[in-house]
């Protein structure tokens, strides 16, 4: 849709969000882009899970489960749960994404149904989920579209269910993290240039309402050998759903 030639009234609050969607680039071409080449030595691009993920399991936080991931990228943590004996709902807007995923999965001889779409797309129904997984889709939405997300995780949730989080830590923008600006610089630029990069107060400020904290630090920087994908300007957080 031409930015300049929105002319649908507002009437409705979906409305309201899909205008302020106009505001930025659409998201599906770029991420198709993004995931194009393999090759380009991206940190996220290697096929291996999240080191805090590995951890929940072996720590006995999370068990198999009905599992949904949000944001899967090529698939490598959707792949973990798989072999845990998780069953997967794997989401991602890139196509080119959801393809790297269903090779890896055939790769490791797992089940997963991959869904491409928006997570803002995805059909509510409550008390689905076991285990509700974000490897680096919070800090990429903007912050109207944040008040849905952050909703459909809490009410998608199993009571006693849980959320995992990684997103962009402040002060590693240099290195491949995110930005530290606020909602209303975000909305002055039209732009989430790279992503968002939230402090801990305001991640629990996000969540602590109805979910409480297992766990939150940073990740543990890894390399190549050790089998797993760790980043230091990354946060990791677990959540537990409050039961009623």
């Amino acid at each position: 849709m031409d930015n300049n030639c929105y002319d649908k009234m507002i009437n409705s609050s979906e409305d309201l969000l899909d205008l302020l969607d106009t505001l930025f680039r659409e998201p599906a071409p770029f991420w198709n882009q993004f995931y194009t080449d393999r090759n380009r030595g991206l940190p996220f691009f290697i096929e291996f899970p999240d080191e805090n993920l590995v951890s929940y399991f072996h720590n006995g936080f999370l068990k198999e489960g009905k599992v949904l991931e949000l944001g899967c990228g090529n698939g490598r943590n959707s792949v973990f749960f798989a072999t845990q004996g998780c069953t997967i709902d794997a989401v991602d807007i890139s196509d080119v994404a959801i393809a790297w995923g269903k090779e890896l999965a055939l790769k490791n001889n797992v089940t997963i149904n991959f869904i491409c779409k928006s997570v803002h797309e995805l059909a509510l129904v409550e008390d689905k989920y076991d285990i509700i997984y974000d490897a680096g889709c919070l800090h990429h939405i903007t912050p109207h579209r944040r008040i849905g997300y952050i909703n459909f995780i809490k009410k998608s949730l199993k009571p006693g269910g849980y959320f995992g989080l990684t997103c962009f830590r402040p002060g590693f923008n240099d290195v491949g993290g995110g930005n530290c600006f606020s909602d209303l610089e975000v909305y002055k630029m039209c732009r989430l240039k790279g992503g968002l990069a939230y402090s801990e107060k305001q991640i629990r400020f996000l969540f602590e309402d109805q979910l409480e904290v297992v766990e939150f630090r940073p990740m543990r920087e890894m390399i190549a050998d050790d089998g797993l994908f760790g980043k230091q300007f990354l946060w990791t957080a677990l959540f537990k759903k409050i039961a009623a």
